[in-house]
């Protein structure tokens, strides 16, 4: 196991009428003006919004609000709240919604006391650490990003249809409200593309090369079987609230990075995905379930015996001692198989992609510092794994 620091201090209320506490924890985290920051209508008709505006009024905290967060998140109403919040007078970011009004807020957030443009800290994220930020809340209703308690802030700048990510352990969240009843209206399609994005965080930090890892090897594999277990039952029932209330947690510590310490992170599959939402406009767990497959497909033999031990111990494959590569190959096929359950899309096409951009966007993901921790992917290695999504 690595050296590793690790300061996760998010404050969670989890459960039932929890929106309650709101301004009451707004107040404890020293807010005094706040601004609400959310998506569309889906927050006011699952009681999320009005249970907020009803706590900071409870406690006499004043707010103003900034709707229209998309799937996502663009650089452009970052500037709009940012400019909202200075012009109000804003100490506290409550953010309604998944994980793209929360990557937004903590945008805003970060952007609100720099002088400079918000997007230097996303352009120079290597040398420009973020060390100055408004608190944010968040009030869950999407279980999926793990934003809520993490530290990263991912954002689509428009101008160049860069998908970036930023953030440090100032721009976690103060308090997260998490009242399954709120995710239990979230529709078919959504839910799936979020249960692929837990899976996949939870895999990105599992397919290392980092040795004596027992424990955070056993927590990964408990956190995706309990995914696996609970994932047929909220998409046989919608409203089923003690499976969506295991996977909203379990979509929480997939990403607070508890999983993560200690080992040799990935997220080429994440990197590489980003592409395709920058370009395409898809949904971010739908894009992994054509990314991530096909990144396995490419990857599996330089560890063969770390993607064995996944089919085994996750995905209940019997141990082929003779052959362990087919071992291997069928636990990446037994998570096509889950994908495929959950309906989501298994090919470039079926998102709508094309071939012919792919040359660009490889060209686009040269721009990154870096992906891959497990694999060095070069360009001609992402050529070929957008290929093999085909």
């Amino acid at each position: 196991m690595d050296n590793f620091d690790f300061y996760a201090p998010t404050y969670f209320a989890f459960g039932r009428g929890k929106e309650k506490d709101i301004g009451k924890l707004v107040k404890k985290f020293g807010g005094t003006k706040v601004l609400i920051h959310y998506g569309g209508g889906s927050v006011k008709r699952n009681g999320a919004y009005d249970g907020a505006v009803k706590s900071l009024q409870e406690a006499g905290i004043p707010f103003v609000e900034l709707p229209g967060v998309q799937p996502n998140p663009r650089s452009g109403l970052v500037y709009k709240g940012i400019e909202l919040c200075r012009k109000e007078g804003v100490d506290f970011i409550l953010a309604i919604g998944g994980g793209s009004s929360i990557d937004s807020s903590k945008a805003i957030a970060m952007g609100v006391p720099y002088e400079g443009d918000f997007w230097d800290f996303y352009k120079y994220r290597s040398t420009m650490p973020v060390t100055k930020a408004l608190p944010v809340g968040a009030v869950v209703t999407i279980a999926a990003s793990g934003s809520e308690g993490s530290r990263g802030a991912v954002i689509t700048n428009e101008e160049n249809k860069l998908k970036w990510s930023a953030g440090s352990d100032v721009t976690r969240p103060k308090f997260a409200i998490m009242n399954p009843e709120f995710y239990c209206s979230l529709p078919a399609y959504q839910t799936a593309c979020g249960i692929t994005d837990i899976l996949i965080h939870v895999l990105e930090r599992y397919i290392s090369d980092s040795q004596n890892v027992e424990l955070t090897d056993r927590m990964c594999e408990g956190v995706m079987k309990a995914v696996i277990n609970e994932a047929p039952k909220v998409m046989k029932d919608l409203q089923n609230y003690e499976a969506r209330a295991n996977l909203m947690w379990a979509g929480m510590i997939a990403h607070n990075n508890i999983l993560g310490v200690g080992r040799v992170q990935d997220w080429a599959s994440h990197d590489i995905e980003h592409e395709l939402s920058s370009w395409y406009d898809c949904a971010h767990g739908a894009g992994l379930a054509v990314i991530c497959p096909a990144w396995m497909k490419y990857v599996y033999r330089h560890n063969i015996g770390r993607f064995a031990q996944l089919a085994v111990r996750v995905w209940g494959c019997e141990m082929n001692f003779d052959n362990p590569e087919e071992t291997a190959l069928e636990g990446i096929s037994r998570f096509e198989q889950f994908l495929k359950m959950l309906n989501m899309p298994m090919t470039l096409a079926d998102l709508g992609a094309k071939e012919e951009d792919i040359p660009d966007m490889v060209a686009h993901l040269g721009l990154r510092s870096s992906v891959g921790g497990f694999v060095k992917i070069e360009a001609k290695d992402a050529e070929a794994i957008f290929r093999l999504a085909l």
